[in-house]
């Protein structure tokens, strides 16, 4: 290879929460690949998404600038430009395999090649949509499992969107992504240029679809599950309660959310999600093999992350949109031996798009002056890095948010602050004594100063966000 810049390995998952990864602490998962990335990379414990659902999240990764500021605030908002494109300009090859959630889905965004898979269960944008999964389905002569299909079971309401996948296990969703980046990976012959290759796995995003061989170990394991109290439910804000009703009624990704599920439910769920992780590690610990015989990895960076999280019933809620650490807090991994030092852990409060810029860098590239996005290269190399001193979240009204027109969320490293337009109510939590989100201390006088503290910085945010962001090009909006 000519260029001497490194390759850039983006491995995206869908909705994987933190606690999913058992190098980081979590001795139920099984996950040897991740685990490898963890023990001989740098991870990064408290790296927090800006938007609690797919496209803003999304976007604000490949962009480097906040929802309010991209304008892309809920799944189906248009995106269409990227930094990717930067990349491109200036001779990467830029290649994504797997789901993006750009939309249209098949916007270029800057890549040479795409290889569109999106949501396993498409409903809300362009539900007829004929990705590469449904390509390969139709040449076998496979009918894939879908909500409507599932909705024929007598026991669809009951499963909260967790099936075993029937069909061969080379066309579950994870594995069909995973086994085409392998391809791609093994057939197309090493260029000149480096090779920027997103890679981006459907799951474990529900529905929660397993094969049998990774699903069964989970059944028979002890797993854990917050204890969701009336009290808690109680004092939520008003559309985090009417979601959760709204969610028991409408199947959303092929999940009729139970207001009070069994034990051996939650259980269930859990196992049939955590199996799904499992599933994308096996593919994951492939693609590694496969560009190591290919030699990409004698000069590449791996980074790998979700978009963000799922409740699976923690907190009495399903999937996302809320604001709790479940949804806003994802793994984020970077591994360069011989780069970057490994083993280590980075406590400190970050953006999940907070790494665009490091992989500009990388690519001897200079982020933009405008970007809201604090490059974490300081961090990776083991020099200089400064924490964010908060950290932010945002989501406008959608199908499912439905009871309130904009809600955001600012938090440091002891308190968390989610807000909602013109309401006089909201969630207050001091993460030091309550670190799993249960009291809501929003009315409690002994917290008012803290309530306030980050009502001010909520405030100066969105002012200096949109001053910092004022030469940002019109023509990315």
């Amino acid at each position: 290879m000519t260029d001497s810049r490194p390759h850039i390995i983006f491995i995206i998952t869908d909705q994987q929460r933190y606690d999913t990864i058992a190098a980081l602490g979590y001795d139920y998962m099984d996950t040897p690949h991740l685990d490898r990335l963890v023990r001989e990379g740098v991870s990064f414990s408290n790296c927090h998404i800006t938007a609690p659902s797919c496209a803003p999240a999304r976007a604000s990764l490949f962009t480097g600038y906040f929802p309010h500021t991209t304008g892309i605030l809920k799944n189906a908002d248009s995106w269409k430009r990227s930094w990717i494109e930067d990349l491109a300009d200036s001779g990467y090859r830029c290649i994504n395999i797997g789901k993006m959630h750009s939309y249209p889905y098949h916007t270029p965004l800057g890549f040479h090649e795409r290889y569109v898979v999106e949501n396993k269960d498409r409903y809300l944008e362009e539900r007829y949509y004929y990705d590469e999964w449904d390509k390969a389905l139709h040449a076998r002569g496979l009918v894939k499992q879908q909500r409507e299909l599932y909705r024929q079971r007598a026991d669809y309401a009951e499963c909260l969107g967790a099936f075993e996948w029937e069909l061969p296990e080379d066309m579950q969703s994870d594995m069909f992504v995973g086994d085409l980046a392998t391809w791609w990976i093994e057939s197309k012959p090493v260029a000149d240029e480096p090779l920027f290759l997103q890679i981006g796995f459907p799951g474990p995003h529900p529905p929660y679809d397993p094969t049998r061989r990774f699903l069964d170990p989970y059944l028979e394991k002890d797993l854990p599950l917050m204890e969701v109290t009336a009290e808690e439910l109680a004092g939520q804000p008003q559309p985090f309660q009417e979601m959760r009703q709204h969610n028991s009624e409408v199947d959303h990704d092929s999940i009729i959310h139970i207001l009070d599920p069994t034990p051996e439910q939650r259980h269930r769920q859990r196992a049939h999600y955590l199996a799904n992780v499992t599933m994308i590690d096996e593919k994951v610990g492939e693609i590694l093999q496969a560009l190591d015989a290919k030699g990409y990895l004698e000069n590449a960076v791996v980074f790998f992350t979700s978009d963000h999280g799922d409740c699976l019933t923690d907190h009495g809620h399903s999937q996302k949109w809320t604001m709790y650490d479940l949804i806003l807090r994802v793994p984020l991994i970077a591994w360069a031996p011989g780069r970057y030092p490994a083993g280590v852990e980075i406590d400190g409060l970050c953006q999940h798009m907070d790494v665009g810029p490091a992989m500009l860098e990388l690519a001897g590239l200079e982020p933009a002056a405008s970007l809201e996005a604090v490059s974490l290269t300081g961090a990776l190399e083991g020099g200089d890095w400064t924490p964010r001193p908060h950290v932010y979240a945002e989501h406008g009204k959608d199908a499912i948010l439905q009871g309130t027109e904009f809600v955001t969320m600012v938090r440091d490293a002891r308190w968390k602050l989610v807000h909602f337009l013109d309401e006089p109510w909201g969630q207050l939590f001091d993460l030091e004594t309550d670190p799993t989100e249960v009291v809501n201390r929003w009315d409690d006088p002994a917290a008012a100063d803290a309530k306030g503290a980050l009502l001010d910085e909520l405030r100066e945010w969105r002012i200096r966000s949109g001053w910092h962001t004022s030469c940002w090009p019109a023509e990315w909006r």
